[in-house]
């Protein structure tokens, strides 16, 4: 058995916000390119992410949300729904291709076909509320993927594991006070969008980090609170916000991780799966900016999916 799949669609290519907005198509060019360069491709088996049903992303969005997306969207050029987040003809399809992959990723763990799936996709997702899109997301496709894993398969307890660089305000508005699931996080703060440092509910494991912290400063919020309270939770699947934009490279933020920092803290992850999950891991795209250090923080990070 391939361990792990590999999920994505060319309709999250054809999602474009402008030449100069850094969520970019290129992004999961970068991505793919830098697999078949290091000889990756062959270890991982390849999905196409299907269309979300309204029914799907309903476990998280009013219909309200989801018939203001849809009406949002244009037949040509470009609507702003805020000043970062743009519509084209092409987005309303790979919103639901990005938020549809996860809920195949889910439903590929949970019948045994594969250990663990990575979503390679865009638009990203863990800055959309429940009703409010935002930060570049229109769905939030880690909620809705947590939310399908819950309601499908009869899961008691999942956990959102979220590293990107900007705090998963999205996410924690999903499910603040949710007891089915626990979120653990660090995020650059102060830094967009702002949130997540006060008072979270709590399932929320909400963890600020000054600009500058680095791989080591990082390893120790892991070891010394992510770990035990995962322990503690004993989670049934372990969903990723794989966010990779708190690399040193990366000009979006101002965090010195690397992409041995991104293989490490995935070997943690996965040990704790396979104690109390049966090594069932969900990782989504989230964000990243820097293409070089993107690609190279994806392979490290799917290399340890993976068992490369």
């Amino acid at each position: 058995m391939t361990s792990t799949a590999f999920i994505t669609h060319r309709d999250c290519h054809l999602h474009d916000m402008g030449s100069f907005h850094p969520e970019s198509p290129l992004r999961l060019s970068a991505i793919s390119d830098h697999m078949i360069a290091q000889g990756l491709d062959p270890y991982f088996v390849y999905h196409d992410a299907p269309l979300a049903t309204f029914e799907q992303l309903m476990r998280v969005h009013p219909a309200a949300h989801l018939e203001r997306m849809k009406r949002s969207s244009p037949e040509l050029g470009m609507v702003h729904l805020d000043p970062d987040t743009v519509m084209n003809p092409h987005t309303w399809k790979a919103a639901l291709r990005s938020a549809g992959a996860g809920v195949l990723a889910v439903d590929l763990v949970m019948a045994g076909d594969v250990q663990n799936a990575f979503c390679a996709i865009r638009p990203p997702g863990h800055h959309c509320e429940r009703a409010n899109p935002m930060g570049f997301c229109f769905f939030n496709n880690i909620a809705v993927a947590a939310s399908h894993a819950l309601s499908a398969h009869n899961l008691s307890r999942v956990a959102v594991i979220d590293f990107d660089v900007h705090h998963g305000n999205g996410t924690e508005d999903c499910f603040k006070g949710n007891e089915q699931v626990l979120m653990a996080s660090i995020f650059q703060h102060p830094f967009y969008p702002y949130s997540g440092a006060d008072n979270p509910a709590s399932n929320m494991l909400n963890v600020p980090m000054a600009a500058g912290a680095d791989g080591e400063e990082f390893r120790m919020v892991v070891n010394d609170v992510w770990l035990p309270r995962l322990r503690q939770f004993k989670p049934e699947m372990i969903l990723i916000s794989a966010g990779f934009d708190a690399h040193y490279e990366d000009d979006m933020g101002s965090m010195k991780l690397l992409e041995k920092d991104y293989a490490w803290v995935t070997e943690q992850l996965k040990q704790v799966a396979n104690e109390f999950a049966q090594g069932r891991i969900v990782s989504m795209l989230e964000g990243g900016y820097s293409l070089s250090a993107l690609a190279r923080s994806v392979a490290a990070h799917i290399r340890v999916l993976a068992d490369l």
